[in-house]
């Protein structure tokens, strides 16, 4: 693979992990894109690839005026391919993702959702085949209690900055985020590993020790 501008988002979710792109990262120097923050795939076990369409969120104490106003309209301008970001700072005053959400989300063409916060209706999202990861559950409406107030933002996790468009990579060891600005050079290089790796594991299955293979390929 010579154009990493080939590589299609069908091709890393069949090819590509987390983790190989985090090395790819830190090989460009990009050595902090994963929020150590403690969200989990709820819904999936899989792999989670796409770009992201970002949420600011606050909690809240009063009555608000225009309700979901702002959560809405960032679900009706996914666009296909999109990962829905909600930066609530891991607040847990109420479950802000659930069912209609989502299946309003999957209208559009989304493919999943990260919450730095709480979701609820988990056992439904998980029966549409919606991956969502997330901190934690909560039974809450968040009517009243937290509300959007800025979409399509530069957002933060955990010291990890996030830009809308910018590529995710989200499975059972973690989150990584690839900037604009490398993601070219970070998906050949995670191509071109993840495919050396296959050659390395053959190796070692027929017979090759690891300190070898890794003398011999480099790669480990």
């Amino acid at each position: 693979m010579n154009e990493a501008s080939t590589i299609t988002l069908a091709m890393m979710r069949e090819s590509l992990y987390s983790a190989v792109v985090s090395d790819a990262l830190d090989g460009l120097g990009y050595k902090r894109q994963s929020p150590r923050l403690p969200l989990r795939p709820f819904t999936t076990n899989g792999l989670l690839v796409g770009r992201c369409k970002t949420t600011l969120w606050v909690d809240m104490a009063h009555v608000d005026p225009h309700p979901y106003e702002l959560e809405l309209k960032a679900v009706d301008e996914c666009q296909p391919d999109d990962i829905l970001i909600a930066a609530a700072g891991g607040s847990d005053r109420s479950g802000i993702w659930g069912e209609l959400l989502t299946t309003a989300a999957l209208n559009r063409g989304c493919v999943g959702a990260i919450v730095d916060g709480a979701i609820r209706d988990v056992s439904k999202i998980r029966a549409l085949n919606f991956p969502v990861f997330a901190r934690s559950t909560c039974v809450y409406d968040s009517l009243n209690r937290q509300r959007v107030v800025d979409i399509d933002v530069p957002i933060e996790l955990d010291g990890v900055h996030i830009h809308p468009g910018d590529l995710i990579f989200a499975d059972e060891d973690g989150i990584v985020v690839v900037p604009q600005i490398v993601e070219q050079e970070a998906i050949r290089r995670a191509w071109d590993k993840v495919h050396a790796e296959n050659i390395v594991r053959d190796s070692i299955r027929n017979g090759l020790k690891a300190a070898e293979a890794f003398a011999k390929y480099g790669v480990l």
